[in-house]
């Protein structure tokens, strides 16, 4: 099932990147494995899976242990300043940066490992209560003050579109995500580098990369039937 869900998909991101005008070898797949084990991780590194993408430190923390450097592996879900040091251990990059305190605790951490932690700066694009990120109008001032601290990297947005009945609906949110992160380039920021445009999931990815984004997460349609 996850070979052939794993086709499937690679197969979706590559049509809506011709839609775009893109090439799909420039988008990554970002498998979110936060419902499933080792076991299931294992089919999907077997089938071309390079990166992991998990929503809990702690759940990742024993998925790591068995995988460890054998896929790339994401910070998905909202990260707590308590979880900071566990996080930069294991995270090749963490999406879900939505205030320069955190940005602060990551900063501190990775230069305990001696380390550059990558990130990317979450962004609030809708009104919805439960999602996290920095609000847009404030977006351009975190970006600009994390710059500056000396163990992290920006690479790039994350947005989490709401959820919609037409994944049409969630078009407005990724393009306001690449007006931003095209705005922010715009200024040549040191240490910033707008490499990565982290939206799409199950339900809207194709959408998605039709409005830029080069990083989606997939986990649903990989590893359900």
């Amino acid at each position: 099932m996850i070979p052939e869900n794993s086709i499937i998909v690679r197969s979706r991101i590559k049509e809506a990147a011709g839609r775009a005008g893109r090439r799909a070898d420039d988008i990554i797949l970002v498998c979110v494995t936060k419902t499933v084990g080792v076991p299931q991780i294992e089919e999907a590194l077997a089938a071309g899976a390079a990166d992991i993408g998990e929503s809990r430190v702690q759940d990742a923390e024993i998925k790591f242990k068995a995988i460890g450097a054998r896929a790339k592996w994401h910070l998905i879900g909202h990260l707590q300043t308590n979880k900071v040091k566990d996080a930069v251990r294991i995270f090749d990059l963490i999406h879900s940066v939505d205030s320069l305190k955190l940005a602060e605790e990551i900063s501190k951490r990775a230069g305990v490992f001696d380390k550059t932690q990558e990130i990317l700066v979450e962004v609030k694009t809708s009104e919805e209560a439960t999602k996290y990120g920095a609000a847009t109008e404030e977006v351009l001032d975190l970006v600009e003050k994390a710059a500056a601290l000396p163990h992290i990297k920006i690479m790039g947005l994350m947005t989490m579109a709401p959820v919609v009945s037409d994944a049409e609906e969630a078009r407005p949110y990724f393009k306001r995500l690449r007006e931003i992160s095209e705005a922010i380039a715009a200024k040549k920021i040191d240490n910033v580098n707008m490499r990565y445009l982290s939206m799409g999931m199950t339900q809207d990815f194709e959408i998605a990369i039709e409005e830029g984004a080069n990083m989606v997460r997939v986990g649903h349609a990989i590893f359900e039937g």
